[in-house]
């Protein structure tokens, strides 16, 4: 269950209509999981400075088990967000940033549990 957080200081009529929805298709193409497992959060119009400017700029964060464990694993991932991102917010790479936090199934509560006894096949 990938949470993926967007949070940029660009306004929210600069985004594009639907953003969230495509970032969530291409989180579940890259990270190789069902679309309906990925939580998708944008929070635009923040305060951000990156590189000691003001300019509009993207923070994202990647939480899942299993797939963001690895530096190979997140050059890849990398590689496909920052595409996605570039193309979407008309940002140049200098201006976004991609953490990746590999979480434990028994870290993630979800029906009344946690993943590590969740039944996925429902």
């Amino acid at each position: 269950m990938p949470t993926i957080e967007l949070d940029t200081n660009l306004p929210a009529d600069r985004l594009p209509v639907g953003l969230e929805k495509r970032l969530c298709q291409a989180a579940a193409t890259i990270l190789n999981k069902p679309e309906n497992y990925i939580n998708v959060i944008v929070r635009p119009g923040l305060t951000m400075l990156h590189l000691s400017s003001e300019e509009p700029c993207v923070q994202l964060r990647i939480n899942a088990f299993g797939v963001v464990g690895t530096a190979e694993q997140n050059r890849s991932h990398s590689a496909r967000f920052f595409e996605f991102l570039c193309k979407e917010l008309a940002l140049g790479q200098d201006r976004i940033v991609i953490r990746f936090y590999p979480v434990e199934l028994w870290q993630v509560g979800i029906n009344g549990t946690v993943a590590t006894f969740y039944d996925f096949t429902k």
